[in-house]
């Protein structure tokens, strides 16, 4: 894979395709749909599955020479995984939990990872038919429906409290104790990979996740906050990278909008 390779002219096929996945999620979201557990004890349904068959096999016709990196097909060896400097990481349907509460927060999510940073990202919520994109050279965008894509982008700190987003179903001691410290504050619950995209869009401040994600869990968001302005960080305040190391697990991490405040005073 040659570094000439302009993310520009595949995001309109990785648009299709996410609206393809989502469209295979659907189909299982309106039936009576059985839950399984994986070897994590964490929930799989059919619609996982499904949304990753159609990813899988649209992105191989589509760049036959990018390797690809799903949560349902995660079982790569990091000294085969260490040498590609492009491939795709994708999570089927990020948000399982609120799948199965039917609270439509669920996202498909769909990264091109160029050098360990995305450089497209293309997050699908397939209930209310929004698709945010993020790609180098075009920025960031959000589309509703059928209508046109418009801008997004992340919102100066405002006067008064900070909206921060927080997740529908992980809360624990350290952000409680970061809420505490950073003061006057609005929640903004929601679940999924729609987190980072609520602030790229301006909707919120920042998203602390002081807890465990995976890589493939905020790549494709990772890559629409940028784009759109903000930043993704660990806790050091470096940039969030991929595929780095042996294990696919994030460290905590700080999405922000607007980095004229110093948000890690606000860490334990």
């Amino acid at each position: 894979m040659s570094d000439s390779v302009d993310p520009r002219s595949l995001l309109a096929q990785v648009k299709d395709l996410a609206r393809e996945a989502g469209a295979r999620i659907l189909e299982v979201y309106d039936t009576d749909f059985d839950v399984e557990s994986k070897e994590d004890n964490s929930p799989l349904t059919a619609a996982d599955m499904a949304s990753h068959t159609a990813i899988i096999n649209g992105l191989r016709a589509l760049t036959p020479e990018i390797p690809v990196l799903s949560e349902e097909s995660a079982d790569v060896p990091y000294d085969e995984r260490c040498q590609w400097d492009w491939y795709w990481l994708i999570d089927p349907l990020d948000g399982t939990k609120e799948f199965i509460k039917r609270n439509g927060e669920f996202t498909v999510n769909i990264a091109l990872i160029h050098g360990g940073r995305p450089v497209l990202g293309v997050v699908y919520v397939p209930v209310k038919e929004w698709l945010y994109t993020g790609c180098e050279g075009e920025g960031a965008t959000k589309q509703v429906g059928d209508a046109p894509a418009e801008p997004i982008r992340v919102r100066p700190l405002q006067d008064g409290p900070v909206r921060v987003v927080g997740s529908r179903s992980h809360r624990g001691d350290s952000l409680e104790a970061f809420l505490h410290k950073l003061g006057e504050h609005e929640i903004v619950s929601m679940g999924s990979s729609l987190k980072l995209c609520l602030v790229a869009e301006g909707e919120a401040d920042i998203y602390p996740r002081l807890g465990p994600t995976s890589e493939w869990d905020t790549a494709a968001a990772q890559c629409v906050v940028e784009q759109a302005g903000g930043r993704v960080t660990d806790l050091e305040m470096q940039e969030l990278r991929y595929n780095q190391k042996e294990s696919v697990l994030n460290p905590f991490f700080l999405v922000i909008a607007d980095d004229s405040r110093d948000w890690a005073q606000y860490l334990e």
